[in-house]
Order: structure tokens, then sequence, then C-alpha cells
């Protein structure tokens, strides 16, 4: 495996709506799928299959109810979760800090 940061991002979370789902979930604590399509801007199929990628790979805990009559679904996230969008952020940390010494180098 290589050393550079790039390497260290993970298929799974780095996807723009996964990590969107890992984060908004890791502010809230527990978020409603409504709140999620309409944060992220996406149609309520996309936001499922996304949702189902995260859960099967344990990332997060998916939990269905009922609030009144109507139908919830609530995501939040996973301790597996919590670990791997930490490594994440550090990744992308790791890759921002390459650019910006790049940069200061040839400056």
């Amino acid at each position: 495996m290589s050393d550079h940061p790039a390497a260290r991002l993970d298929e799974t979370v780095h996807q723009r709506h996964r990590l969107g789902i890992l984060t908004i979930a890791a502010e809230a604590g527990q978020v409603d799928f409504g709140y999620l399509r309409r944060t992220l801007d996406m149609t309520a199929g996309n936001l499922s299959r996304h949702v189902t990628i995260l859960d099967e790979a344990g990332l997060i805990n998916v939990e269905k109810g009922y609030e009144g009559k109507r139908p919830r679904t609530w995501i939040s996230i996973s301790p597996a979760g919590r670990k791997a969008l930490a490594a994440e952020l550090a990744a992308l940390r790791a890759l921002v800090a390459a650019v910006e010494g790049a940069r200061r180098r040839t400056v």
C-alpha cells in the first residue's frame, strides 16, 4: 500500500453522499431519513441505496418505526462508523497538508 494519504481514503466512506450521511449522523446522533434526503438533496431511492451500503458495512444503524401513524426510518452512526469517519477525516487532513506543503515549496 502506498504511503500517500490518498491511499488511505476508504471507498465506502469517501463517496460524497455516504460521507454526508456519516457526518450528519455523527453530528446529530440520530437523524430521520427525510431530513437526510432533503439536506443532501437526494431522491428517496438513491438515499436508500447509500443507506443500505453503509448499513451492510456496519457503519450505521437503521431503525424503523412509527411516529404516530407515519412510518419513519432513523439512522445513527455506529462505533465502527465513527472510527471509519475519523480515519477518513484524518486522510483528508493529510491530503490538504500535503498539497499545502507542496504549494509552499513551489512559491
